[in-house]
């Protein structure tokens, strides 16, 4: 499902892979509840992050 992505991603490709926008994106990067980090203005997530994040937040 993510192999098609690089470790490090975009908000853009964030926002893709959890079919979410940008706005869930920045709430959730802000809260801590997605972890990343900033290079200047810019964020960059791990991918990892994202898969954490999926698995944390899915209720079976």
């Amino acid at each position: 499902m993510f192999d098609d992505y690089p470790d490090i991603l975009t908000v853009d490709e964030a926002c893709e892979i959890l079919r979410i926008g940008y706005n869930a994106i920045y709430a959730n990067l802000n809260s801590g509840k997605l972890r990343a980090y900033r290079n200047g203005r810019v964020w960059r997530i791990p991918k990892q992050s994202v898969i954490n994040f999926v698995t944390e937040n899915t209720s079976i």
